[in-house]
């Protein structure tokens, strides 16, 4: 017998993308909205109530229609069409397994090709620009402190604004070698080493609030953790001046710090493998992006490698990360 649709989806969202996957909450909203876009346009597609749809309505065929759909009539961009093809690739897979006569259904979507787009423009902050938005915060407050504390611990980790707004007192270790231990994509975890301003800027806000294990470490004025839209309000009131225009405009936001994060530590000469670890990125693929933000970089790289005009090469510059007593420490705790 069948397995009713209605069940199939709750069981989907309940047990299989939280507890089988172990994805996080917004990631499951994700899906949900993709689903939810799908169902609706297999109702108005079929002219019925959508408690009387079944698992035989979705077909192939309704799959590449909703794709173009997307792109077509809703105007979604191909990265979005790529990302819902996805979640239908997953969902597909799903009900493959609980209901086998979904086999070949499964595999015709999932033979839907990825339609090819340029990868994001990905921006940064320069160091004095870093340097000029941390002169510009205000000093007097609790949420002075609390903002610049914030910012300061997102270009130091270059932490997701997710991240940060799960962050409690726990997490974090203040004593040297300084750690932040930060719960990110795919239910993992990563530590991140902290810098003596920041710990003295955290010890602050966590001494002004009585913060025990367990509280938040970034709050509203009401004492509610901040979400990430919280977060992103923070970041933009106090960094908007730095947004550039013109046909490749920059907007500062939390993503925008931990891109900054990265190029900057590239260019410290922190080897590429550390950098991944460091942001928690799954693939060395995504982090080497970041070597080709920068020309000065570049030029570096080219120094490092210039002959001279002798027959001997120029000396070879010892990375900076090896002098750096502190990232050492972290290392070896790893």
């Amino acid at each position: 017998m069948t397995t009713p649709l209605g069940k199939l989806v709750q069981s989907f969202f309940v047990d299989y993308l939280p507890v089988q996957k172990g994805l996080r909450l917004g990631s499951i909203r994700s899906y949900r909205d993709t689903i939810r876009l799908f169902l609706c346009f297999a109702v108005e597609q079929n002219r019925q109530a959508i408690a009387t749809l079944a698992l035989g309505d979705l077909t192939f065929d309704r799959v590449l229609a909703f794709l173009r759909h997307l792109e077509q009539e809703r105007g979604n961009s191909v990265r979005t069409r790529n990302q819902r093809r996805a979640a239908l690739n997953t969902f597909f897979a799903y009900l493959a397994l609980r209901e086998p006569e979904m086999l070949a259904t499964c595999q015709q979507v999932a033979a839907i090709p990825v339609k090819r787009t340029p990868l994001p423009d990905t921006h940064y902050l320069d160091r004095d620009e870093v340097t000029a938005l941390f002169r510009s915060l205000p000093r007097e407050g609790y949420f002075a402190l609390r903002d610049r504390t914030l910012l300061l611990f997102l270009y130091n980790t270059g932490a997701r604004a997710q991240e940060v707004a799960d962050l409690r007192v726990e997490h974090l270790e203040l004593k040297a070698p300084a750690t932040v231990h930060l719960h990110g994509k795919g239910d993992k975890w990563r530590a991140c080493p902290l810098w003596k301003e920041t710990v003295k800027h955290l010890e602050r806000l966590l001494a002004e609030r009585r913060a025990a294990s367990g509280y938040p470490v970034f709050c509203t004025r009401r004492n509610i953790p901040l979400t990430r839209s919280g977060i992103y309000k923070i970041v933009r009131r106090h960094a908007a001046s730095w947004d550039t225009s013109g046909p490749n405009p920059r907007r500062v936001s939390p993503h925008l710090m931990r891109h900054t994060a990265a190029v900057h530590l590239l260019e410290s000469g922190v080897e590429v493998n550390v950098i991944r670890g460091w942001l928690g990125h799954v693939s060395l693929d995504t982090t080497n992006r970041y070597a080709e933000l920068t020309l000065r970089a570049k030029t570096e790289a080219l120094r490092a490698c210039e002959v001279s005009c002798g027959t001997s090469p120029a000396p070879h510059t010892r990375a900076i990360w090896k002098d750096d007593k502190a990232l050492l420490d972290w290392l070896n705790s790893l």
